[in-house]
């Protein structure tokens, strides 16, 4: 039996639902209004957030104060869908003094600012230290943009420098074009270019991104990623993710699973039997290389369009798995189903 220790998390998410108002073409997590609700319950906030107590470690400038990889963040999905589930995962986190914690948020909800204002004041009197807004031309499709400056401005009032805006690029570059409402990535790109999408900003191809986005990228063969090691990003210490089915997820690696939160102790200190979990042995001990040799077994054939990125194989390699076999460390099942064009 071959076992591998996980690394003790010290920063994160946790995904209260993968259901969500828009369903934006970079998702890594496939999210979207198609998922069923299934939000974390109560019992199992409390569980995961005592795991997680006592791990989490805080932001560079302090517990009270947040930071984009640290802490803990509530995210999605969007967790303002749930605002009464969102509000008591800040309590019991608080309870617990889990430091840095934020929301992260596509701002649909901001229509007006006295409720803008009266939902963040509440989050950050029952203990939040600060929040999140995401801001690119993915989430502009569905969110129109005075919505996402409302939350912007009145976060700032309530959070101070605790609010944080991912991508700050972006945001100024709307100014700059004078958006108001919602814009199709098409009609953004021809105010723009291409470039501003592919070079600019960050912007991870993987999850939905893989499929959505790969036309403004060059396509390799899968050879062309055996020297992008995975291993380093995949089993690392900071920002991993835990959702609401009970996943813990390496990194971004949406659909794939370490094993259930509720035995996080066992996980860190005994390890993962990799004879059960043939994709993370393989994964683990030869990389991207040794999945693909994995799914040939499986009757996988390359594609012949070639691959945007090691994330976009990958992708692939798990997805025509998941067709052919039942695997425990591919889930949630649903994600497959979600991310696939």
């Amino acid at each position: 039996m071959v076992r591998f220790k996980v690394p003790k998390p010290i920063s994160g998410g946790l995904l209260l639902t993968y259901q969500c108002t828009s369903e934006c073409r970079h998702c890594m997590y496939a999210c979207s209004s198609k998922w069923n609700g299934d939000w974390i319950s109560q019992k199992d906030l409390e569980i995961v957030l005592s795991l997680l107590s006592g791990r989490i470690r805080p932001s560079p400038r302090g517990n009270q104060s947040v930071g984009l990889n640290y802490g803990l963040h509530f995210t999605g999905g969007e967790p303002f869908l749930n605002f009464d589930l969102l509000l008591k995962a800040v309590v019991i986190a608080d309870e617990l003094r889990i430091p840095s914690t934020f929301v992260e948020t596509n701002c649909y909800w901001c229509r007006k600012d006295g409720d803008t204002r009266e939902r963040l004041q509440l989050l950050k009197e029952t203990g939040l230290k600060g929040i999140l807004i995401s801001v690119n031309p993915f989430y502009a499709e569905y969110i129109p943009f005075e919505r996402t400056k409302r939350c912007i401005r009145i976060s700032r009032e309530v959070f101070g420098e605790d609010m944080m805006v991912y991508q700050l690029e972006y945001y100024h570059r709307f100014e700059q074009l004078g958006i108001t409402q919602r814009i199709s990535l098409e009609d953004y790109l021809e105010l723009t270019n291409k470039e501003d999408l592919t070079q600019k900003v960050e912007l991870f191809l993987m999850g939905r991104a893989a499929h959505q986005l790969k036309g403004f990228y060059s396509p390799y063969p899968a050879q062309r990623f055996f020297d992008e090691l995975c291993r380093p990003q995949f089993l690392r210490d900071w920002h991993n993710h835990f959702d609401n089915y009970g996943n813990f997820m390496p990194g971004y690696c949406g659909g794939i699973s370490l094993g259930h939160w509720r035995n996080l102790n066992s996980l860190v200190t005994d390890g993962i039997d990799l004879d059960k979990y043939p994709v993370l042995s393989f994964l683990i001990a030869n990389d991207i290389r040794g999945l693909l040799n994995f799914a040939h077994d499986f009757g996988y054939h390359e594609s012949p369009e070639g691959y945007v990125s090691k994330c976009h194989l990958c992708l692939d390699l798990r997805t025509y798995l998941v067709s052919k076999a039942e695997f425990q460390e591919l889930k949630p099942k649903e994600f497959y189903a979600h991310v696939s064009p």
